[in-house]
């Protein structure tokens, strides 16, 4: 690999008991912001919204980044997509400890 080169995270599929430090910071951090709506009753983000509730500039690049992490999240199953682009907690997700 290359100097240049950034090498992925990687996120493991989510199965019960597995807990969030198994997963970056990053990806962390959109699980407990999800968290955070679905204990308050709130509905799904969108990436521009995720962006701007976590202080980043919202710009093309920088959402297009959250929406990767995002995708990637829904693919191995932490996150559900009901919605094109609208982010929530896949069912059985619940606090940092992982478990449902």
């Amino acid at each position: 690999m290359t100097a240049s080169a950034k090498q992925k995270s990687q996120v493991p599929v989510w199965r019960e008991g597995l807990a969030w430090s198994a997963l970056s910071i990053d990806y962390q951090r959109i699980l407990t912001t999800l968290g955070d709506r679905s204990r308050l009753g709130q509905g799904p983000l969108t990436c521009e919204e995720m962006a701007a509730l976590f202080g980043m500039e919202v710009v093309p690049a920088r959402v297009e980044a959250l929406r990767s992490k995002a995708k990637r999240l829904v693919a191995c199953g932490w996150l559900a997509e009901d919605a094109p682009g609208r982010f929530t907690l896949a069912r059985g997700i619940s606090g940092p400890g992982g478990g449902s």
